[in-house]
C-alpha cells in the first residue's frame, strides 16, 4: 500500500488494492470486490500505454468498452479510474477518493471485480501511471 511504484522493480499487489477498495466500499454500504486477472491485464495494458505515450488519458488505447471487448472481457458493467503522479497505492486511492467522479466510480453499485495496475516511466512528467477497472460480469 505504501510501496513506491516509482522504481523499475516495484510490483503492485492487486490483492492489497482489492482489500483497500473493498473496505472503502463496505464502509459505504456496498459489496466487496475481488481481483480479476483479466482485468489486471487490461489495467496493465492501459497504464503501460499511458506511460509509453506520456499521456494521462482514458482513451489512449481506445474507450474502455472497446478495450474490454477487444480483450474478450464479458462486462455487463464497468468503470475506470486513471491517474498519474502518485507514487504509492495509498496516494492514488486518496486522489481518487477526493475526486467526486473517481469516488463515484469506486462506489459504483453492482461492480464486484477489480483490475489495477501502475506503470513506471522515469523519463515522463508523471513517472507513475495508474489504472483501476471495476466491473461486473453478472447478467
Amino acid at each position: 500500500m505504501y510501496l513506491s511504484m516509482a522504481n523499475g522493480g516495484a510490483k503492485l499487489d492487486p490483492q492489497a488494492a482489492a482489500v483497500m477498495i473493498s473496505q472503502y466500499r463496505q464502509n459505504n454500504g456496498l459489496g466487496a470486490v475481488t481481483v480479476d486477472p483479466a482485468l489486471v491485464k487490461l489495467a496493465e495494458d492501459q497504464s503501460m500505454a499511458m506511460a509509453r505515450n506520456n499521456k494521462l488519458d482514458h482513451d489512449v488505447k481506445g474507450p474502455l468498452a472497446k478495450r474490454l471487448n477487444a480483450g474478450g472481457y464479458p462486462a455487463t458493467l464497468a468503470v475506470e479510474n486513471v491517474s498519474a503522479g502518485y507514487h504509492t497505492l495509498a496516494e492514488a486511492f486518496s486522489g481518487w477518493r477526493d475526486s467526486p467522479p473517481h469516488r463515484a466510480n469506486m462506489l459504483k453499485s453492482g461492480v464486484n471485480k477489480l483490475g489495477i495496475a501502475a506503470s513506471y516511466a522515469p523519463g515522463t512528467k508523471y513517472k507513475v501511471f495508474w489504472t483501476m477497472i471495476l466491473a461486473s460480469t453478472d447478467g
